[in-house]
């Protein structure tokens, strides 16, 4: 079963798995995470969830309705924006962004683009260019794009590793594997996801 609040994702989803999976059995929801217990046909033994709890506006709580669909020894399989120094100010600069003017928006965009080019040039030594051509290979989508949904990405919350294992062990599940980055970093640029392998113990 594949759950998403929005139309748009849900419909995609259903006309990808027509043309890969039309063996398969297959069923899709418009739904929101909150609303999974009342649209859920039971449990599973894999729940996933990718970069969205956060954009929820209670994202404990949207764990924690995710983690109730798990099977007993099932896995929860999840991605959450790390705890940075400066989650603060990105709180602040998303909810300014979402109710900007068009031609604001485009000037925040352009104005951490710019910014952006530095910061590779320094870090990774390596040309704009360049990495725009990797960034597609890797992720597979635009980077222009995926500043705008960064900068406009309000709701928005962060946790920690530390804290993602105290809530999940309070939940009553035991971390497999995670690939999350030690200590707490600057988050000039955004935050990332850290990534999360939990099963119900």
């Amino acid at each position: 079963m594949a759950v998403d609040i929005d139309s748009d994702s849900v419909a995609t989803t259903q006309a990808l798995l027509r043309a890969r999976a039309a063996e398969q059995a297959w069923s899709t929801r418009q739904a929101s995470v909150f609303d999974l217990p009342n649209v859920s046909p039971g449990l599973f033994d894999v729940v996933y969830s990718w970069g969205v709890l956060h954009h929820t506006g209670d994202m404990y709580r949207a764990l924690r309705m995710a983690a109730e669909l798990v099977a007993p020894q099932g896995q929860f399989i999840f991605a959450l924006y790390r705890r940075t120094r400066l989650c603060w100010l990105w709180k602040v600069e998303k909810k300014w962004y979402l109710g900007a003017a068009p031609a604001a928006q485009a000037r925040a965009r352009s104005a951490y683009v710019a910014l952006f080019r530095v910061g590779i040039s320094i870090a990774k030594r390596c040309s704009f260019s360049r990495y725009l051509a990797e960034y597609g290979q890797r992720r597979g989508m635009d980077f222009y794009h995926d500043v705008h949904d960064w900068l406009g990405g309000w709701p928005y919350e962060s946790i920690s590793p530390a804290q993602t294992e105290r809530f999940m062990t309070s939940l009553g599940f035991r971390r497999v594997r995670a690939f999350a980055r030690a200590g707490v970093e600057l988050g000039l640029f955004g935050s990332g996801c850290d990534e999360y392998v939990y099963a119900r113990k």
